[in-house]
């Protein structure tokens, strides 16, 4: 069984792994409107190569990366709080404070920088999670399966909104159905242009536009909540077993990866499949996103975990970079929206919905370039990146606290 330190490295690699491959998944976000994100359809995604580049995503990327990341931050938040109590101080409440100030730092990001920010609605669900923390791993799994349910049923409902409003009978439906493709859908170009002259503009302009479109992170807790609590349960079940800080036999880690990766990469790709020979219709994408992926995201997540996990080398060249990477994962994320936004957006480069979507791919190894050649550095002179400080001190309690 590995060291402590083996097990810290583990959850950096795992980590930095996360925050570089989101980034494949968040590029159409960055750069496309909105309902790009789902649907290649709406915008920059019709010739060959973009759908060729839509599929692999949606078959090896789409949610898994997301799914690594709440995982970890369910993780990560079994490990500050036994760490404080150790320390001798009160960790459930250095956890608190911890949600709080990534609650404002979230919305900071939502409403200055991108409108793809997740983080105020982790701080949310992480303050929830704290609900289930003593439980035990085999009761930790089979909470995050029911909040997994109850994410399907919530899915299941609104995909048979959608269905029921395809008639666009009354006004009502009409409404219901133009909301889904906005979505999800194919809407006009025309539809699209103020997201689009929004994101050209200036800054304020922007601004004003997420201000005026951003999603209630109250609303998304209900939402989207249970998916992200069940991957948040289901990374404390990995923590407390030793499932993601290396303590498996190579061989269990083999297994999983063979047995998660087996299933759920075909499922993806069928799925995608599904969604290319309706159309790309605003029913099979929402029926995909909202309900039939949801436990292959589980899943598959841990797959990939299992996966990074078996190819990680301690002191190889990769493995050390990674995990420094994954030690400023809060820094790095941060520092790919400012760079990307400064590409796309009107404050820098103006280039929102002018490249198609397999173009914007040429981006994600220059960042991941960029993360690898400065974290290790920086970790080398300081014990945290820049933002992992801040939101440290800004958490500091009483004397005796964590700092």
């Amino acid at each position: 069984m590995p060291g402590a330190g083996a097990r810290l490295l583990a959850l950096d690699v795992l980590r930095g792994v996360a925050v570089m491959a989101i980034l494949l998944a968040n590029l159409p976000g960055f750069a496309l409107p909105d309902p790009a994100y789902s649907n290649p359809m709406a915008w920059g995604g019709q010739r060959p190569i973009d759908i060729v580049v839509w599929f692999l995503t949606e078959t090896f990327i789409n949610g898994r990366m997301r799914g690594l990341f709440s995982l970890l931050f369910g993780a990560s938040t079994l490990l500050v709080i036994q760490r404080a109590d150790a320390a001798g101080g009160n960790g459930a409440s250095f956890h608190l404070r911890r949600m709080a100030v990534l609650f404002v730092l979230g919305l900071v990001h939502l409403t200055f920088i991108w409108t793809g920010d997740i983080l105020a609605h982790y701080a949310l669900v992480g303050i929830v999670a704290l609900a289930f923390v003593g439980l035990a791993p085999k009761a930790l799994c089979w909470t995050a399966a029911a909040f997994a349910g109850l994410s399907m049923a919530l899915g299941w409902l609104e995909c048979l909104g959608l269905f029921a409003a395809a008639g666009r009978d009354t006004p009502q439906m009409a409404a219901l159905w133009d909301g889904y493709q906005s979505a999800f859908g194919i809407p006009s170009p025309a539809s699209l242009a103020p997201e689009i002259a929004a994101m050209r503009g200036p800054w304020w302009g922007a601004t004003a536009f997420r201000l005026a479109h951003n999603g209630n992170p109250l609303l998304d807790l209900v939402q989207i909540g249970p998916d992200t609590l069940s991957a948040m349960l289901l990374g404390m079940a990995a923590f407390k077993s030793g499932f993601v800080t290396g303590s498996w036999s190579r061989v269990a880690y083999r297994r999983w990866a063979v047995f998660a990766l087996g299933l759920t990469i075909p499922a993806y790709a069928a799925m995608a499949l599904v969604v290319m020979a309706s159309g790309y219709d605003v029913r099979s994408v929402t029926l995909v996103e909202l309900f039939l992926n949801i436990p292959f995201r589980l899943i598959g997540t841990l797959g990939y975990a299992a996966l990074i996990l078996l190819l990680m080398r301690p002191d190889g060249w990769w493995t050390t970079r990674i995990a420094a990477a994954g030690r400023m994962a809060f820094t790095n994320y941060i520092a790919t929206s400012i760079v990307m936004t400064t590409i796309f957006y009107g404050h820098g480069l103006g280039q929102f919905a002018f490249w198609h979507r397999a173009q914007l791919y040429v981006l994600a190894p220059i960042m991941w370039g960029l993360m690898l050649l400065w974290s290790k550095p920086w970790l080398a002179r300081f014990d945290h990146g820049p933002l992992e400080r801040i939101w440290r001190l800004a958490s500091h309690g009483p004397a005796g606290e964590p700092r």
